[in-house]
């Protein structure tokens, strides 16, 4: 790295932490504005309201970050374009596909550390805020309480609950059916339970006033039990997977959750679009300094504000592309972790076609 890959290093870098500061100064003071009427009604102390906003400040961070990036190589490069050093560089055989290569490699590697920011770190902090807003607040609910569970623990096993209390561990009127095949399902064992409850000695349930029947081709099978251990796969602790919020795993938990989901039968493409999406969207950060970059290094005699405009109608252009392209993907026969990275390849594509029509 050379003293001008340094001195344009620099230049970004310090104009991001400026943007990242700004944009999250106006997001955070909107923000509470908005909420102060709850706080005072809700007579909620100062620093249960610092501690609310230092675990909603990650959140903000990913979302602003790519906007912060586009700004960054707008205004830090626009500043070096106006001042001729852009030029002067070019004269000293400095082309710009050279001067871009420090920012792309930084962009890259802000990328794979947002990447684990949002994936790992995000997650912690939303269940902190969500759990301020449940005790504090009154808003949502502890999610310790499931009504009308349906599950299908294997391929040929379906559970039914009426309700299942997370917090006793116990649940009431469970019905379990087990089928001969996929291909012909026929009803072959019903069991019912007034109630069960998770043992943690033996990592199972116990099931209370059991009636099982067992259907054969000519007769059926009647048996009565008071109690007994009942088969069903999905543990206490999977259950109550069920009721936390997205927002609030991290890439690897929602993974599970989703295919937690899969095995009880649910279509989860929507839910493997988002999941892919999220790798896909810290890269985000790449394609705007691309089409940042490629905007601000040529000067115009309209001066930086076309530039600006442009760059964010096409970087916005892009967010919205990415939402409603995940919406509308779940329509098509189409691999899920195409359709979540479909909006960066497309709008890479369009970043790299632009920094090839610029002069150089």
């Amino acid at each position: 790295m050379n003293i001008l890959d340094r001195y344009i290093l620099r230049q970004f870098v310090t104009t991001l932490v400026f943007s990242v500061f700004a944009l999250c100064t106006i997001f955070l003071v909107v923000n509470l504005l908005e909420s102060l009427e709850i706080f005072l009604d809700k007579k909620i102390e100062f620093g249960t309201i610092v501690e609310y906003y230092l675990h909603f400040f990650p959140e903000i961070l990913k979302l602003l970050m790519p906007i912060a990036a586009l700004m960054a190589s707008l205004f830090s490069i626009g500043r070096l374009s106006t001042a001729n050093e852009i030029t002067a560089m070019k004269s000293g055989g400095m082309s710009l596909y050279r001067l871009l290569m420090p920012l792309v490699v930084f962009s890259i590697l802000l990328s794979c550390g947002q990447l684990y920011f949002n994936g790992w770190i995000v997650p912690i902090s939303n269940a902190k805020k969500a759990r301020i807003d449940r005790q504090s607040l009154q808003r949502g609910s502890e999610n310790t309480m499931i009504y009308n569970l349906y599950f299908r623990d294997e391929p040929l096993r379906n559970v039914m609950m009426q309700y299942y209390d997370g917090i006793k561990k116990n649940g009431t009127n469970v019905t379990v059916e087990e089928y001969s095949s996929e291909q012909s399902p026929r009803l072959i064992h019903r069991t019912e339970a007034s109630r069960i409850e998770w043992d943690s000695s033996t990592s199972g349930w116990k099931a209370f006033d059991v009636i099982q029947r067992d259907y054969t081709a000519n007769e059926i099978l009647y048996h009565k039990h008071a109690t007994k251990p009942m088969k069903i796969n999905l543990t206490h602790s999977q259950i109550m997977e069920l009721q936390r919020s997205p927002n609030e795993m991290n890439l690897d938990e929602l993974r599970s959750y989703i295919d937690l989901l899969a095995k009880g039968g649910k279509d989860v493409r929507a839910q493997m679009i988002d999941y892919y999406g999220q790798y896909a969207f810290p890269f985000a950060n790449v394609i705007v300094v691309l089409f940042g970059v490629s905007f601000a290094s040529v000067r115009k005699k309209s001066g930086m504000a076309v530039n600006i405009a442009a760059a964010m109608v096409i970087c916005f252009s892009y967010l919205a592309f990415t939402k409603i392209g995940q919406s509308l993907g779940s329509a098509f026969d189409v691999d899920a972790a195409i359709i979540g990275w479909m909006p960066n390849g497309v709008f890479f594509v369009v970043a790299i076609a632009n920094i090839l029509r610029t002069p150089k």
